[in-house]
């Protein structure tokens, strides 16, 4: 037993992106009901801006912190719309799904954009936004996605930044599945934005997502948006005048984040949280290697956040059974987000540590044997496209 064992409560450990695993603490703090207008229900709301703000070091004061009810992709859309004006261009980064959902969500918008798609395998570089940026002075903003979980790369974000900062553009970032765990230095990597969500890396619930923006970007962004609802421009005007949400907020969902940011500063902040995540990952890899996995993955990209596997090429195997065994045995997986192989994920993310992650990989093996399958080894062919593609 460990202290990140799910407490009471007798639920399988989700081993995915967000939702994830959370603490007994966590869920408690939702026992209580607030009202939305109450003071109290203000105080915490407030409370949650500063905390979120304090994240971000010395240059806090640069920036405010917006909430927004919805999922993660609700803020990303937020920030398109509020922040390209009408007639901006987005050069897009993508290499997984999120960076694709990002361009689609342009798409919506009506608004102008370059996709730049690297694949599954591959993180954009600074060399290649500096020439897209030089040959086409129409795009005003560039959007990063900082960790693409439908692969689990952890993208170059500072790179990214150096490039588009020289050349002038301004820099959006989707550091949904990052954020709190992975460090942003805004010295480093000056953003105009950032969204993440309450159900990732803080380890709190679904609910609401955040955006931290640039106090004269905020101002600035006054008419561009498409919606009403995801205008963040209005939200934080309303905030700033009212202390409330403009519309019904999830307040069992803010009060449970707050405990979370509580539990996350006690662990050390993002770096605490981040060394167990890594942690996480490094026992996690080495154990499901020693079985004959293989990640999607070079080890200087995978993220602490989430692994992608190829699926084993022993004919034996059907991921639909393994994710049968895993979840018999405690542990929800997920599915492979990919287009060009087939794989699954295991998260590293959520309400528990590298003990936890040892017995993930003796499940995996538990499943395997069950399974009868004699080599958890992947398709030659998928290793020589992770080859070919990388070279």
């Amino acid at each position: 037993m460990t202290q990140f064992e799910p407490p009471r409560m007798g639920e399988p450990y989700l081993l995915t992106p967000g939702p994830l695993t959370t603490a007994y603490e966590v869920k408690e703090a939702m026992l209580r009901d607030w009202g939305s207008w109450d003071g109290d229900f203000r105080a915490m709301t407030a409370s949650l801006r500063a905390q979120l703000l304090g994240l971000l070091g010395d240059a806090a004061t640069e920036y405010d912190c917006v909430p927004l009810q919805g999922s993660g992709s609700y803020c990303v859309e937020a920030m398109l719309g509020s922040f390209v004006p009408k007639d901006g261009k987005v050069l897009v980064l993508a290499n997984g799904a999120y960076g694709l959902r990002a361009a689609k969500t342009m798409d919506y918008l009506g608004r102008a954009c370059h996709l730049l798609d690297k694949g599954d395998y591959l993180p954009p570089r600074g060399a290649e936004v500096a020439a897209i940026l030089a040959n086409d002075p129409a795009i005003t903003h560039v959007l990063a996605i900082h960790c693409e979980t439908s692969s689990g790369i952890l993208n170059p974000v500072e790179e990214i930044a150096e490039a588009t900062f020289a050349a002038g553009r301004k820099l959006l970032i989707d550091s949904m599945s990052a954020f709190g765990a992975v460090e942003i230095d805004v010295a480093k990597v000056p953003f105009q934005a950032l969204v993440s969500s309450a159900n990732k890396c803080i380890e709190g619930v679904p609910g609401f997502g955040f955006v931290l923006a640039r106090k004269e970007e905020i101002a600035a962004s006054k008419g561009n948006s498409h919606s009403l609802s995801l205008d963040i421009h209005a939200q934080w005007d309303y905030m700033e005048k009212s202390g409330q949400w403009r519309f019904t907020p999830p307040t069992h969902a803010v009060a449970a984040f707050l405990k979370a940011l509580e539990m996350h500063a006690e662990e050390g902040g993002v770096k605490g949280r981040g060394a167990r995540y890594t942690r996480n990952r490094d026992v996690m890899v080495a154990g499901m290697r020693a079985l004959g996995f293989e990640t999607l993955l070079e080890d200087r990209w995978l993220s602490p956040i989430i692994v992608t596997f190829f699926n084993p090429a022993d004919p034996k195997f059907d991921f639909t059974r393994f994710y049968d065994l895993m979840k018999a045995q405690g542990f929800i997986i997920y599915p492979g987000k990919l287009t060009v192989v087939d794989s699954f994920r295991v998260g590293c993310i959520g309400r528990m540590d590298e003990h936890v992650m040892t017995r993930v990989v003796a499940a995996a093996k538990s499943a395997l044997d069950t399974m009868g399958v004699a080599s958890a080894a992947p398709p030659a062919a998928a290793l020589e496209e992770r080859k070919k593609l990388a070279a």
